[in-house]
């Protein structure tokens, strides 16, 4: 038996050896980002995930963050900032509308607090595409950022979630594009005649426009004064 301690002395000290060496599991890599998920986890953002889900726009953003190196700024309104809408607003909206009010939110840059105090204003968001025709002001007091549409003025609540590439921002109010409230501008009125201004004579033309032939018209006046002498002359000629 004293013969045999030494051995399994020799082997546990062998098994600890190995174990020790073995690498550790390395960590899950992570999944790909999902805005959705991001808000979902956030919870009180009900109504902004139904239209990004709706309109496809969350799709378009998921893609965009896991196949390029675009960043992108998410202003996300709350249950409550929706709720806080003119009844009727949302469904007086058409569905292009509504992917339109969702790209609204949407900046295709990177921005941090910090970025917000030099940005340039207008800046453009995902809405209307490269023409820009719906942008948003950005200002800055402090450590706080207020966001203005020309008809919303709202302020970032809060920072959801940011990791160099996305950054997604609480914000208290809706964000609504001045262009879905604009009055389009009235068309312009006929010009009017300038007083004093001569209409232009039809009176010689025919129905169709064509000026009437003045050379028959006097070749058949002739005609009629020839006949009329002839016959004068004839009664002339009767009484000699």
């Amino acid at each position: 038996m004293k013969q045999l301690l030494p051995l399994l002395l020799l082997f546990l000290t062998h098994c600890g050896l190995t174990s020790a060496q073995s690498p550790a599991t390395a960590p899950a890599p992570p999944g790909p980002t999902n805005v959705t998920a991001i808000l979902e986890k956030a919870s009180q953002f009900t109504t902004f995930i139904r239209l990004l889900q709706n309109t496809k726009v969350g799709d378009q953003i998921n893609t965009q963050l896991n196949n390029s190196n675009q960043g992108l700024t998410i202003f996300a309104p709350t249950d409550n900032s929706f709720s806080s809408l003119k009844p009727g607003t949302l469904n007086s909206f058409t569905d292009q509308q509504k992917v339109e009010l969702i790209q609204f939110h949407v900046i295709p840059s990177f921005y941090s607090t910090s970025q917000f105090q030099t940005a340039s204003n207008p800046i453009r968001t995902q809405a209307g595409g490269s023409e820009g025709s719906f942008p948003l002001n950005v200002t800055t007091s402090g450590n706080q950022v207020n966001i203005t549409t020309g008809v919303t003025n709202a302020t970032v609540a809060n920072t959801i979630y940011t990791d160099g590439q996305l950054a997604v921002y609480e914000v208290d109010q809706v964000l609504l594009p001045l262009s879905f409230f604009a009055t389009p501008a009235p068309a312009p009125a006929p010009a009017k005649a300038k007083k004093g201004a001569r209409l232009p004579d039809t009176s010689s033309g025919s129905d169709d426009g064509t000026p009437a032939d003045s050379s028959c018209a006097i070749g058949l006046s002739k005609e009629v004064v020839v006949r009329v002498m002839v016959c004068v002359l004839g009664v002339l000629a009767a009484f000699l």
